[in-house]
């Protein structure tokens, strides 16, 4: 789990990483051949969203402000 801001942009990097990849994979075969590379790309996508959507979602409570 991502507790603090330094593990927050990691996590965002990583993020971007990895749709950058997955994009590269859809180009390079569209047609699904490698489709559980492309599952397991999307599915850690999918968990760090979950982890930053936490995250933020305490930062906002510590903060006092509306999500």
């Amino acid at each position: 789990m991502i507790s603090d801001p330094v593990q927050y942009e990691k996590a965002q990097e990583e993020l971007r990483a990895l749709e950058e990849r997955l994009e590269r994979l859809r180009q390079a075969d569209p047609a699904g051949a490698k489709g559980f590379t492309k599952a397991g790309v999307r599915k850690m996508i999918a968990r760090l969203h979950e982890e930053l959507a936490v995250y933020e979602a305490s930062e906002g409570a510590r903060q006092g402000a509306p999500s």
